[in-house]
């Protein structure tokens, strides 16, 4: 969504998902994971923009039940900061 001419907002969603177990890596079979986030572009160019925004994932099904089984949170909220070019 262009909020002016250079200042857009985009959202994201992602989806991830696994055949098999891998116990190791704390994946389970399925759906294992949901992502979604926002990021706040300024484009000095078409080709050139940063960005900031926010992230927050989600570990679902038996991956979740892995993750708290390894003693980790499957939640995690996170910051994101960078420069998105082309050439």
């Amino acid at each position: 969504m262009r909020l002016t001419q250079r200042l857009v907002l985009q959202s994201r969603a992602e989806l991830s998902l696994a055949t098999q177990d891998v116990p190791e890596a704390s994946i389970g079979a399925g759906l294992t994971d949901v992502e979604f986030g926002v990021r706040l572009h300024y484009e000095v160019s078409r080709r050139f923009a940063p960005y900031i925004g926010l992230s927050h994932q989600r570990s679902v099904g038996k991956t979740a039940r892995l993750s708290r089984a390894a003693g980790e949170d499957p939640r995690a909220t996170s910051f994101v900061a960078g420069l998105r070019f082309w050439f």
